[in-house]
Order: C-alpha cells, then sequence, then structure tokens
C-alpha cells in the first residue's frame, strides 16, 4: 500500500510534538547541561575561577533541587570535567526525549572597563536572530566550540518540513519557561536583570523539546564572581531556577487539560 507523501510528513510530525504536550502522567523528565567542560574552560573570573567548574557545580545543585523538590527526573549532559561537543549535547538531550532542556553558564565581558562594570543575570530561548548586541556577543562566545559548517550534516527537505511543523509550540513553550525561571532569579538573588533575550544559540537550535539557557551571572565581574563561587549562592540560584520550572510545568498541565480525552498529559510537579 503506497503512502501519500504529505500523509508520511503528518503521521511523522505527529511523531515529533512537543514533549510537554505528550509525556504521561510520570515524573519530568529534564536534561541540565552545564557549559563547557575538559579543555573548553569557558569564561575566567578575575581570581581565576573557571566557568566550567561553576556550571558544573551549579547544575549538580539545580539536579538535587529538581529531583528532591519536583520529583523529576534529571539526566546530566556531564557530571565530570568532561570536553563534550555541542552536537554530543543535543544529542544526548534528544536521546532522552526530555520535557525541558536547561543550560547553565557564566557570562564574561572582554575589557577591564567592562568586566569591572557589567554584572547581572540573562535568560535566554531561541531565535534566528539576536535581541541586541549583548545577546549577540553572548550566543557568539558560546557558538565558538560549534562545529563549522562544512562540517555539519546536511538535512532534508523532510526533515526541514518537520522541524517546522514541530517547532512552532515548542518554541512558544521555551519563551514561556524562560520568562518562567528569570523572575525567580531576580527575586531570589536580588541580582541585575539584564532581561529574557533571544539569540541563536547553537545547543538549543537542536533540541527538540522547550530549551533555555541561563547565564547566571558575570563570573568576570569582581563582586559577582565572588558570589558565583559561593556554595550559598549556587543554591539560590538552583533554588530559583526549580521553582521557575515548578511555574512552567503548572501552567503547561492547566493549558493541556482539556486535552485529557485526546492523550497523555504534561508531566506534572509532584507535591513536595
Amino acid at each position: 500500500m503506497m503512502v501519500r507523501p504529505l500523509a508520511l510528513v503528518l503521521s511523522l510530525a505527529s511523531l515529533l510534538a512537543p514533549v510537554s504536550s505528550r509525556a504521561a502522567e510520570r515524573p519530568a523528565r529534564i536534561v541540565v547541561d552545564p557549559g563547557h567542560g575538559g579543555a573548553k574552560e569557558g569564561a575566567t573570573s578575575p581570581k581565576g575561577v573557571l566557568e566550567k567548574d561553576i556550571a558544573l557545580q551549579i547544575a549538580r545543585r539545580l539536579r538535587t533541587h529538581l529531583e528532591k523538590d519536583l520529583g523529576a527526573q534529571v539526566l546530566m549532559t556531564r557530571d565530570e570535567d568532561l570536553s563534550l561537543d555541542l552536537p554530543e549535547r543535543v544529542e544526548f538531550s534528544n536521546k532522552q526525549r526530555p520535557d525541558l532542556f536547561l543550560s547553565i553558564h557564566c557570562n564574561a565581558m572582554p575589557t577591564k572597563r567592562t568586566r569591572a562594570r557589567v554584572q547581572g543575570l540573562e535568560t535566554y530561548f531561541l531565535s534566528a536572530n539576536a535581541s541586541n548586541a549583548t545577546a549577540r556577543a553572548a550566543a557568539d562566545r558560546e557558538n565558538a566550540e560549534a562545529p563549522s559548517a562544512r562540517q555539519t550534516r546536511k538535512q532534508s527537505t523532510l526533515a526541514f518540513i518537520l522541524q517546522d511543523l514541530e517547532r512552532t509550540e515548542t518554541h512558544q513553550d521555551s519563551s514561556r519557561l524562560a520568562y518562567a525561571i528569570h523572575p525567580k532569579l531576580i527575586s531570589a538573588t536580588g541580582g541585575s536583570d539584564r532581561g529574557v533575550l533571544q539569540a541563536p544559540f547553537y545547543v538549543l537550535n537542536g533540541v527538540e523539546a522547550p530549551a533555555v539557557l541561563i547565564e547566571v551571572g558575570y563570573l568576570s565581574h569582581p563582586e559577582e564572581g565572588k558570589r558565583l563561587s559561593r556554595a550559598d549562592y549556587q543554591e539560590t540560584l538552583a533554588t530559583a531556577i526549580t521553582e521557575g520550572v515548578r511555574v512552567f510545568l503548572a501552567e503547561v498541565r492547566k493549558r493541556d487539560t482539556p486535552r485529557r480525552a485526546a492523550g497523555p498529559q504534561v508531566a506534572a510537579p509532584s507535591t513536595p
């Protein structure tokens, strides 16, 4: 029996529906991605503290809170000082079929004057165009580890069609996730609010789930760099991100409730 091309596309698209709307009544499955690792050190504080280490420390604390406070199932792209390419992070995440993807990073400024002045928190979701020069600079810095265009695998026309069908709601949910997390971070830390921004981050582009990249502060700033190294401040960050995820999951579950008769529902945080 022949399958018409359009029917094939729609059939495959149904398999690629946003994870948030196809998840069964089970713990939320969340991938946490500590940026950099191994030889890829990322930003450096005035005292020589490395972004790769801070990101991993915060990610481990975040995993603990997501598991304990929300009952989530958490998988980490790395749980040690390991070099991991950006395509490997994306591939790992998609194999897990997660409900959410959270990438943890620290920001930095390039000059002595801006290092002394610029601090604050930013939360990003994917866009082809950066919100502003700051967002573009952040994406360029994080994307420096991405493969060149010649190395990336060419995609078929069908793959592009499926991505378009899939990404509409996923992109909207990424925006909702960013706006759920960011206010919690600012309220909890009292840090400078540099906003929810959009940028073409490589690691967000391929993830088949609502995904955000969180710049938890400027490691290059003398005072903020010190705070990011403190265990109590890292706990504050992890708790705030967890509360933002709780808000997002509750919103998505409420939105998807009318779909009960049509299919499985979004994972929801368990009651602590």
